[in-house]
């Protein structure tokens, strides 16, 4: 008996074409996909396939999900751009500026094959090839639409890149885009008030993209070219790794976000500037959020700096050496890189006011400000230290953290997490006890926490469908 008589499937499988989405948190604008509910979700839920048109029981697979101030964005494996939520801006791409509280395919982009997503505040970015007319495969470009982008539909932009330029990576801010390409060039493009495009200078009004030619190595020598491997912008920071695996910031710095000892522009850094402080530290992967920004080593250890006053550092309350009322002799330190996780740190993602960590063992935590449950599974408003959220099955590729809603995508990789997957799906309050227990013993970490969470919530007269309690 293979596994599809087990489980009563009757179509074949394909192990590495099943995943899973999570969303949860704030719904104001309808952005955790659950259609004509109003309700924040304080416990992830799993979309199901039948959300974006697929027949129930389906393989579904997804390669990417960003998540903007009030809308979310995903990509299929068949390269499909998928949003919903708020839409005053047109950041969903279908060409209005109505919200829409369920996913739907970008029209536009339907000749396209989507690689990755990237969500601002108000807009969105999309990186995708085409397949030309004699079968060549176009090279990776940039789709842009939403707030300062100039168009509800999804517009081709190359900037001030070549046409033949390979884009790798995009990010999105409040009110500024960077886009990285293949040869690790940054331009960007957007507001500039704040220096966050890293120009050297300030200026008022909608800028058109420019490269970003010098990066502050140290202050006493002139500043020259990096050559940039990530890329990530907070609302009106920036934070880059150079390949040497060194982080640069520039723009507003007031709340220490730049995670430089003093700024050179009163609260504003104008160029990228080397984070001295984490000198000697391979770093792989940078975050930033509304004030915040976060770093995991090559290692695995996780920096956090910036603001915290809600959490978003996982540091604990404000006090100490992190607290906003510190004497001007002490007020140096409050901007350094703090050691939050030592190591086993896989993934960061930063949302405006809470952070969102996947460790190497499958594990999911959240903090910051929790008050629609977006950081962690506690009802508390605040989660000051990282908390377990243990509601997602399978491998976590990618975290998501918006305005005040979650995001996770999860593949199953091997047999086991299918049968995972099939299990949970399947899990009731009935039934709860007895997958747990089979989990435990099988090593199914994951399924066996989401039992003993869907137990306790249950018991607790908790809703574990779309329409959970407000927060």
């Amino acid at each position: 008996m293979d596994v599809d008589e087990i489980f009563g499937i009757t179509r074949p499988l394909s192990l590495t074409t099943k995943s899973a989405i999570y969303v949860w948190g704030y719904n104001h604008s309808g952005q955790t996909g659950r259609q004509g509910k109003e309700r924040q979700l304080r416990i992830p839920k799993q979309l199901p396939p039948e959300l974006f048109g697929c027949p129930a029981g389906a393989n579904s697979c997804w390669l990417d999900i960003a998540c903007g101030r009030e809308h979310t964005a995903a990509v299929a494996s068949d390269g499909s751009l998928f949003t919903w939520g708020a839409n005053e801006f047109g950041q969903l791409g279908d060409g209005t500026e109505e919200a829409r509280k369920y996913p739907k395919k970008v029209k536009q982009l339907q000749t396209e094959f989507v690689k990755s997503v990237s969500c601002g505040a108000h807009c969105t970015a999309a990186i995708a090839e085409s397949c030309e007319n004699d079968g060549t495969i176009s090279p990776s470009r940039l789709w842009i639409w939403g707030q300062n982008q100039g168009s509800d539909f999804p517009r081709l932009f190359w900037g001030a890149f070549t046409p033949n330029t390979i884009i790798c990576q995009v990010s999105c801010g409040a009110a500024h885009v960077v886009a990285l390409s293949e040869d690790g060039l940054l331009q960007a493009w957007g507001y500039n008030e704040n220096g966050q495009l890293g120009r050297g200078i300030t200026c008022e009004g909608l800028q058109g993209a420019r490269i970003i030619n010098a990066y502050a190595k140290f202050l006493d020598e002139a500043p020259e070219l990096v050559k940039v491997t990530r890329v990530s912008c907070g609302e009106y920071h920036t934070a880059a790794i150079s390949e040497n695996g060194e982080v640069y910031t520039w723009g507003l710095g007031n709340m220490g976000q730049l995670g430089h000892c003093s700024l050179q522009a009163g609260d504003k850094e104008l160029i990228p500037r080397r984070v001295v402080a984490l000198d000697g530290i391979f770093i792989k992967d940078v975050a930033c959020g509304g004030v915040h920004t976060c770093a995991v080593t090559k290692k695995g250890a996780l920096y956090a700096w910036g603001g915290g006053q809600v959490g978003q550092l996982g540091l604990g309350p404000h006090s100490g050496f992190f607290s906003l009322s510190l004497c001007e002799s002490e007020s140096l330190l409050g901007n350094i890189p703090a050691l939050v996780v030592p190591t086993g740190v896989q993934l960061v993602a930063c949302g405006h006011s809470h952070t969102l960590m996947s460790t190497r063992d499958g594990r999911i935590h959240g903090w910051g400000y929790n008050c629609y449950g977006q950081a962690a599974n506690e009802k508390s408003n605040y989660a000051w230290y990282p908390s377990p959220i243990d509601w997602c099955i399978g491998e976590v590729r990618k975290l998501a953290a918006g305005g005040g809603h979650s995001a996770v995508l999860t593949d199953a990789c091997s047999l086991k997490e299918l049968c995972e997957f099939k299990l949970a799906d399947s899990a009731t309050l009935r039934n709860a006890s007895q997958i747990e227990d089979v989990a435990s013993r099988t090593g199914a970490d994951a399924l066996a926490r989401l039992c003993e969470r869907l137990r306790e919530h249950m018991l607790d007269g908790g809703d574990y469908g779309y329409e959970d309690e407000n927060s």
